[in-house]
């Protein structure tokens, strides 16, 4: 009987957690295809009394989604492309190559984890307004192209594989260069899964550094722009909702397929042996 009761509560209290969790977005999903006398009735309508992309046009009428929606694509595809590339290249040389200082370097750039990005704002917004670059889609990107977390998760999986596959590839005449990309990167594969997830939702959500680095319209990314336009559509936000899904619903659907993806990688990568 303990052990049912146990149970029943466990589960009443992870239930309850997940409604409280998925109710903002049931309503913003529910919302955006709300009239506006719909969304402003009390008691609450909970379903909307038709479905229709109304809203989803106005939206896109009132502000150049479509050229967010690109430009968010846009940068998430060359950040990830290049943070991936210079994790397994940085990765690769802390866990096989012996070079003097490795593990001194290695520390101290785990040590910078421990430094917040608001922090580093002034200096990366100096170096790009130095650069000309202030205003530009190159500025989302140039100071996204390396991790030392993800790099982090990489060693740990090419540390778990055995020194001897290794040795037995160089003495077969296989360079560091053909062994990294022929064996090791292949084996990686369920740790590099999840670093492109964690870097593709980082980059997608990424508001703090756009806002100032991005002035034009046409360079905007989603959540920024969508920030400008709920000062453009503030009394209605049936608008709001509707801009508000085109924003989070990849994000959703993204992480409902690759959820699974990213715990077993972020495990994998955090054990050695």
């Amino acid at each position: 009987m303990k052990r049912r009761i146990s149970r029943f509560c466990m589960y009443f209290f992870l239930t309850l957690g997940a409604v409280i969790m998925l109710f903002p977005f049931f309503w913003m999903f529910s919302s955006a295809f709300k009239t506006t006398q719909e969304i402003n009735k009390f008691p609450p309508q909970w379903l909307p009394g038709h479905l229709s992309l109304d809203n989803f046009r106005r939206a896109f009428a009132m502000a150049p989604f479509a050229k967010y929606f690109f430009n968010s694509v846009f940068v998430m595809v060359c950040s990830v492309g290049l943070t991936t590339f210079t994790t397994i290249l940085a990765a690769f040389a802390f866990s096989r190559l012996r070079f003097p200082g490795r593990k001194l370097i290695f520390s101290l750039l785990l040590s910078l984890m421990m430094i917040p990005f608001e922090m580093l704002i002034i200096t990366n917004y100096s170096t790009i307004v130095d650069l000309g670059l202030w205003d530009t889609l190159i500025a989302l990107i140039l100071p996204f192209t390396s991790s030392i977390f993800y790099t982090y998760i990489l060693k740990g999986f090419f540390d778990s594989v055995s020194d001897s596959l290794y040795w037995s590839a160089r003495i077969d005449g296989s360079s560091n260069w053909r062994y990294l990309w022929k064996v090791m990167v292949p084996m990686a594969r369920p740790s590099l899964t999840t670093i492109i997830l964690l870097n593709a939702l980082a980059s997608w959500n990424s508001f703090m550094w756009p806002m100032y680095v991005i002035s034009s319209d046409k360079n905007r990314t989603l959540p920024w722009g969508l920030q400008v336009f709920t000062t453009e559509a503030g009394s209605y936000p049936e608008l709001l909702m509707a801009a508000s899904t085109v924003v989070v619903l990849p994000v959703i659907i993204l992480f409902l397929f690759a959820r699974k993806y990213i715990v077993r990688g972020v495990a994998r990568g955090g054990l050695k042996g």
